[in-house]
């Protein structure tokens, strides 16, 4: 099974499989969300209450997920977006404001989505692995969506980008309102299986299969490494 064929719900059982996208690198770019410190961050599990532990034990296969292939795959992706001179943005959840009053309402809700991350403070930062670059560009967003909640359509068009290859977290949440986003306004979207995750994998590839061939084509990292033949020319540097 290839991604012309994985991934398909019951709105595309017995589509014709589809072409492949145009993935010209001078107008593709690649978009990291939210992978952020604030996500990686553990406490002690034996020093949890029980129901904590539980919770915590939940979230394990997550963080698994994070350091054993989020990561380390995406960071290959980006190092090869770097050789080949191929346009990286990065975005972030954060506030410009101490008590985050400028957030949005779904960044307000108490619960999971109710954190407080102001712009300049570690937690907010992206992780060392994949931070930005010299002139590469990052936005701050207020909003799950990268695209509504700064001017990333605007950078964007002006770059000349036509095709948006998205990875990070949380493949349900941010990762699914800026691919609903990006393919609102006729942007082709890639988002990548294997640079992608939610807290559960359940949730992961549930929502993968929610957005392909609808949204955006879903495909792993390899798959877009082939297609944008990303494996020539590897080693040197700009």
């Amino acid at each position: 099974m290839t991604w012309k064929t994985a991934y398909r719900s019951i709105y595309y059982d017995g589509a014709p499989e589809p072409t492949d996208p145009d993935m010209t690198w001078a107008t593709t770019a690649l978009l990291i969300i939210d992978v952020q410190n604030t996500y990686l961050v553990r406490p002690d599990r034996a020093a949890l209450p029980v129901d904590e532990q539980r919770r915590f034990d939940a979230w394990t296969p997550f963080h698994e997920r994070m350091h054993k292939t989020l990561i380390p795959r995406t960071q290959n992706l980006l190092n090869l977006f770097r050789t080949h001179g191929i346009e990286r943005l990065f975005a972030r959840i954060a506030c410009h404001t101490k008590d985050g009053r400028e957030r949005s309402l779904s960044q307000k809700m108490p619960g999971w989505n109710n954190l407080l991350l102001p712009k300049d403070q570690h937690p907010g930062q992206i992780i060392s692995q994949l931070a930005p670059e010299r002139d590469e560009i990052e936005v701050i967003k207020t909003t799950d969506s990268a695209l509504t909640g700064t001017n990333l359509r605007l950078i964007l068009t002006n770059l000349g980008i036509k095709t948006v290859v998205c990875c990070g977290i949380f493949t349900d949440q941010c990762v699914s309102s800026t691919v609903r986003s990006l393919a609102d306004e006729s942007f082709s979207v890639i988002v990548v299986e294997d640079c992608c995750a939610a807290g559960s994998d359940e949730l992961h590839h549930k929502e993968l299969e929610i957005m392909n061939m609808i949204y955006c084509h879903v495909m792993s990292s390899q798959e877009l490494i082939s297609m944008m033949r990303l494996d020539e020319v590897v080693g040197q540097t700009l």
